[in-house]
């Protein structure tokens, strides 16, 4: 029997992007064990998944290298068939490389891929998703079909949301972790504004967000917006996406979560593009983008903590499309 470990301990849109993996690999060999291993934070995406045996937590919190020991005599244990490695930096190729397992695949740009029985040139900006990227490295033991990513919320996750769907509501995820990936407040708060009174707004976001999300509730005198940030879990999160007439979220991991739950989407990129692999796949999906041509864009593959040229005309160069509102929840 086939033993699979698929390796993603990138952040959380990541290893949503990383169940791609488990449904391509499940469909070929249902009866194989698949296991996943993430950083501690990303373990709640997959309670209760049916596809998954276990799903193994690396805490860096713990210490870096003593975490990674210990996970690495946990992987020894399992004694894998094969190790998948999603992930492209040292940590990932040392788990990889020393796991005992007969194959060892993982990308090219890791340091330590000189020591896998195979690797696969990773690639940004060459017309792929991600998805499609991540699935190159499974493409010998499938095929070449492609498959979205997909979460699975319990019975309970759905029962923590009943109460927040009996009439049309949209989802809005304001918050990044990297300033110039998030759209600006003012553009947040100017969304709101063409929202009617019968639609309720959803805010979501983790604890950190809270404060923030309190501000554009305040600032744009929003009588429907709910703050529900640090109040749902991930998976009750994509839940409740699922069920929006509309999510709009910034090029970040709410982004994935309706990707992964087939939830309508708006995604705003500010300094990222979609061309590097990361957009929305949802079959009604949009990108919002500014349509000034500028030389700074992108900046860089991931977001910084303020914009380097100090003007943001990214994101401030971005115009709200009311059409993109459902007609539902439109003023």
């Amino acid at each position: 029997m086939k033993k699979f470990l698929i390796i993603q301990t990138a952040f959380i849109g990541d290893a949503i992007l990383a169940t791609a993996i488990i449904e391509k690999l499940h469909a070929f060999f249902p009866h194989s064990k698949i296991d996943i291993l993430v950083r501690k934070g990303n373990e709640g995406l997959f309670t209760q998944h049916p596809f998954i045996n276990e799903c193994i937590v690396w805490n860096k919190s713990e210490g870096k290298y003593k975490s990674l020991l210990t996970t690495l005599q946990i992987i020894r244990k399992n004694k894998y068939s094969h190790i998948i490695n999603l992930h492209r930096f040292a940590s990932s190729g040392f788990l990889t490389a020393f796991s005992g397992a007969k194959e060892k695949i993982g990308f090219d740009k890791n340091p330590l891929s000189f020591l896998f029985t195979k690797k696969i040139k990773h690639q940004i900006g060459d017309g792929k998703h991600e998805i499609e990227r991540n699935q190159l490295l499974i493409e010998h033991l499938t095929d070449k079909k492609q498959v979205k990513p997909k979460l699975y919320p319990s019975k309970e996750d759905e029962s923590q949301i009943i109460n927040l769907i009996k009439k049309p509501f949209i989802c809005m995820a304001p918050s990044s972790v990297w300033f110039t990936k998030q759209l600006p407040k003012e553009k947040w708060i100017e969304l709101i504004t063409y929202i009617n009174s019968n639609c309720t707004i959803y805010l979501l976001g983790g604890k950190n967000d809270k404060d923030y999300c309190d501000e554009i509730i305040k600032e744009s005198s929003s009588t429907n917006s709910i703050n529900l940030c640090g109040k749902l879990n991930l998976l009750q999160s994509a839940a409740l996406m699922q069920k929006a007439e509309m999510n709009f979220v910034n090029d970040s991991a709410p982004l994935h979560l309706c990707s992964a739950t087939n939830a309508p989407v708006t995604a705003f990129f500010c300094s990222t593009i979609p061309e590097f692999g990361f957009g929305p796949i949802s079959d009604k999906s949009f990108v919002v983008q500014t349509l000034n041509n500028l030389t700074c864009r992108p900046c860089g593959l991931h977001g910084h903590k303020y914009c380097p040229k100090g003007h943001f005309k990214c994101g401030l160069g971005i115009s709200i499309n009311t059409t993109l509102i459902p007609e539902t929840c439109r003023k």
